[in-house]
């Protein structure tokens, strides 16, 4: 009996410090996107770590202004991709890969218009993910009118439980 106690205390533990350390990201996105802020006005930003030369913005503080309104919602949707409970969160997937093209876009210089054909490389994924998404709700209200399930009864059994985060992510791909 003290072995379940204490396994269930190192989990509780482990639950914990994974939340907080979720939550302290949360409440300092704001902070983390004017970050951008911090970044000189000029085409060329020599730091001891690198040097960025912005050829196509003219400007290392227009592409870090750029970057942060790209990896800021990625980084809220990938929080909430990992942490949603609901079955419908495959959806998810969708503007997780519309933001991670807009910010390979961002990186690429020779692109001349950031936001430009990203939903034809996008239709595939929604291909994917829309109509899934589709049949399990098809599922789901199926059972609802022959079984007499509760909604929240149905979204647990569709519910996958992976043990941590790399599992979680093994899961996808």
């Amino acid at each position: 009996m003290t072995e379940i106690k204490s396994e269930f205390r190192r989990t509780d533990k482990k639950n914990f410090i994974i939340g907080s350390i979720i939550a302290t990201l949360i409440a300092a996105t704001p902070y983390l996107f004017y970050l951008y802020e911090s970044v000189p006005d000029v085409p060329v930003w020599h730091t001891f770590l690198f040097t960025y030369d912005s050829k196509f913005y003219g400007s290392a503080l227009t592409v870090a202004w750029t970057l942060a309104n790209k990896v800021i919602p990625l980084l809220l949707l990938f929080i909430w991709f990992f942490t949603c409970r609901h079955w419908w969160y495959h959806v998810l997937l969708v503007p997780i890969c519309m933001f991670s093209f807009q910010v390979f876009t961002v990186l690429n210089d020779d692109l001349k218009y950031v936001d430009s054909k990203q939903f034809f490389y996008l239709i595939p994924i929604m291909a994917i993910v829309i109509p899934s998404i589709y049949l399990i709700r098809a599922k789901i209200f199926s059972k609802i009118n022959d079984a007499g399930k509760t909604m929240q009864e149905l979204e647990d059994e569709f519910r996958i439980k992976p043990k941590n985060f790399f599992e979680k992510v093994n899961e996808y791909f």
